[in-house]
């Protein structure tokens, strides 16, 4: 049985990596990361036009209604990439989270906006894996109070989807007052992370959320979109750093042909390649082997995580010197390996509730 990319998936990848070529080149992200806005925004909508923003909305609202292998194919062309733009928060997370959980009304009402690129919803579901600093929301008679730190997707969002800590869902529009949004710093500056803070503010539980399942699945997508993301922005790690060694020379040799060199390129090949099949599997399982979707989504994300830390690091010393400076960029792909690494959980972490899920620490 052939067990891959459709010609459709490919397509699509290549379309995404070929617009990212040529409207993301390190110098616009270089520019992106000191703060042109204006250029951030317009790599976000080239990418809305691609189709990434209506990937998981139901045709009925508007959207193509695609598997969760085209979602992942499409994280990991914009970690290939270091696309600065919102993708697994506001376009995988929050419609998943709307579909499965949400009011007719809610759907109606959001579904479509976020399918045509009208409206960005960022989602924040750290307070359910675990809170950090006593962060959590207490909800009550249509408001919410409390933090929720590392919101995904959050930053000039139209709305949010938080989490408490028993895994329901809140909708809170971003004009409801009793609102304070502290954008937080982290290595990766290519995307960004919010933390907010509710007094009272008004908010609309998603009837569906009381259903356990529902946040579990809505996680367990979020960490398979930052494994395919984290895979793709190894494999150019990998990339360059096969080129540079065909290229760059010492003592009158290339690189490349010392056996050091090779066995560190070899390496990070051998280590990467099974990490896309990985992925794909993790993707189906979601879709079509619930029972074991979410034990795949804990090893991809674990698995991913550390295979992206060693690369990342391989990959900088095979550059020498000059894998540690701004004009080469590599650092953007490092930084966001490193990034993708603690969101939804760390490695540690989620092997603990893997270990959970099959019964080993009980």
């Amino acid at each position: 049985m052939y067990f891959g990319l459709s010609e459709e998936q490919k397509s699509l990848e290549d379309n995404i990596k070929k617009y990212l070529d040529d409207n993301a080149s390190i110098e616009i992200i270089r520019s992106v990361v000191e703060g042109d806005s204006e250029k951030a925004n317009e790599i976000h909508k080239g990418l809305v036009d691609l189709g990434i923003s209506s990937l998981m909305v139901p045709e009925k609202y508007g959207g193509l209604e695609l598997d969760m292998l085209f979602a992942a194919v499409v994280a990991g062309a914009l970690g290939y990439s270091t696309a600065p733009s919102p993708y697994a928060g506001a376009y995988v997370m929050s419609p998943l989270a709307l579909s499965l959980a949400g009011s007719d009304a809610q759907k109606e009402e959001w579904l479509p906006k976020i399918a045509g690129g009208e409206s960005l919803i960022g989602i924040g579901v750290s307070e359910y894996i675990g809170a950090r600093e006593d962060a959590g929301i207490e909800y009550s008679k249509g408001s919410i109070s409390g933090r929720c730190l590392f919101v995904i997707d959050g930053k000039n969002a139209d709305a949010f989807i938080v989490s408490n800590k028993s895994g329901e869902l809140f909708l809170v529009p971003a004009s409801s007052s009793n609102i304070e949004i502290v954008e937080l710093t982290t290595v990766d500056k290519t995307r960004t992370s919010i933390e907010i803070i509710f007094k009272e503010a008004q908010a609309e539980l998603l009837p569906g959320s009381s259903d356990k399942s529902i946040i579990e699945k809505i996680v367990d997508t979020g960490r398979l979109m930052l494994s395919a993301d984290t895979v793709g922005a190894a494999q150019v790690m990998v990339d360059k750093s096969v080129a540079y060694a065909l290229e760059r020379k010492q003592f009158g040799r290339l690189i490349g042909s010392f056996q050091a060199v090779k066995h560190m390129c070899a390496e990070m090949a051998a280590e990467l390649e099974p990490c896309h099949s990985m992925v794909w599997h993790a993707a189906h399982c979601l879709d079509n082997v619930p029972e074991e979707s979410r034990i795949m989504a804990c090893h991809t994300k674990a698995h991913v995580s550390e295979v992206g830390k060693q690369i990342s690091k391989t990959a900088t010393e095979v550059h020498g010197g000059m894998g540690f400076t701004d004009e080469l960029g590599l650092h953007y792909w490092f930084k966001r390996i490193g990034l993708n690494r603690q969101l939804l959980g760390s490695p540690e972490l989620i092997r603990e509730e893997a270990a959970e899920l099959q019964g080993f620490n009980q």
